[in-house]
């Protein structure tokens, strides 16, 4: 009987081994797999799909801000459409670009010319251009006119107060 208590206590070894190691490998955490290609490219997409989400996201809001500001500024230029505007966003004056067109237009032009054409001007269209101009060029105009022309000019400035 030798042989088979020799059998069976290696096989009752064998078997109390495998319990044994059953039990410490549920013991332990498991542990994650390693990734592969197909794991990383997935999580990969994802990743990018959400950041593309989160980029509309923010592009949606932009575009619903702009719309809110745009409708208030609609609704506050409808409530105060009969009042005139001031301010550095009113539109500009007509009169005031004429003037400031016709100052560029002379300054352009050679000073004797100028003059000449500028003494035919009534007095306060004369005033208006001559303040626009650059200094250096209403003293060129200046030089000349007639003395009685320049005088005229000159005393028409210094009565108006600067705009």
């Amino acid at each position: 009987m030798k042989p088979r208590s020799t059998l069976l206590m290696l096989l009752s070894a064998a078997a109390g081994t495998a319990v044994l190691a059953n039990a410490v490998s549920a013991a332990d955490p498991p542990r994650e797999a390693a990734e592969t290609r197909l794991g990383a490219s997935i999580r990969q997409d994802f990743a990018q799909r959400d950041q593309e989400a989160a980029r509309r996201k923010r592009e949606l809001d932009l575009r619903e801000q702009a719309a809110r500001a745009a409708e208030q500024r609609l609704q506050a230029g409808a409530a105060g459409q009969g009042q005139p505007r001031s301010g550095p966003n009113a539109p500009p004056d007509p009169d005031e670009e004429r003037y400031t067109d016709l100052a560029r237009i002379y300054q352009t032009m050679r000073p004797k010319p100028a003059a000449a054409v500028f003494e035919q001007l009534e007095m306060e269209v004369q005033v208006q251009v001559a303040r626009r101009m650059r200094d250096r060029s209403t003293a060129l105009i200046l030089a000349n006119m007639t003395p009685k022309g320049a005088a005229a000019l000159t005393m028409a400035m210094a009565r108006l107060p600067q705009t």
